[in-house]
């Protein structure tokens, strides 16, 4: 069971339903045996581009941020995954120059920050193509097209 706790803070109009957000959340995470707990925030501009300094460094809103739980070894039975912040602006933006779906893209992000919160990562060229090939095969179940076949032409 996936324990889903959803925070709107964007003024972004056309956000995904929560509906949408769950099912996306389920379809990454049903690897995953036991329940599963995370938040989804959804932000502006101000506050991606804020997380993304203080966290990575970076100064500049991006796309999706993923937080693990650091969960202590005595309590490593709970179900909490972490936190995904996605910066509704960006998502929207990089959908039209990329001239992608908005929700396809919105579920490709959200795919991607949950397999992040499932150790996942995408550092090592190995590691990047076993978490893309998930990906694509995640998205094609829900009938959208592979992500990053613009990337490889």
């Amino acid at each position: 069971m996936l324990e889903l706790d959803l925070q709107v803070a964007s003024e972004a109009a056309d956000l995904p339903s929560e509906a949408q957000l769950r099912q996306w959340c389920e379809l990454a995470l049903r690897q995953r045996q036991a329940d599963s707990e995370l938040t989804i925030r959804l932000v502006d501009e101000a506050e991606g581009r804020e997380l993304n300094r203080t966290w990575r460094h970076k100064d500049y809103a991006t796309n999706v941020l993923s937080f693990p739980a650091d969960v202590p070894d005595e309590l490593l039975d709970i179900p909490l995954l972490g936190d995904l912040v996605i910066c509704a602006p960006v998502v929207a933006r990089e959908a039209s120059e990329q001239g992608k779906e908005p929700r396809a893209h919105w579920a490709h992000l959200v795919i991607h920050g949950c397999l992040h919160l499932l150790g996942y990562d995408h550092i090592e060229d190995a590691e990047a193509e076993e978490m893309e090939d998930l990906e694509r095969q995640l998205l094609a179940e829900l009938g959208y097209p592979d992500p990053y076949a613009a990337d490889e032409e």
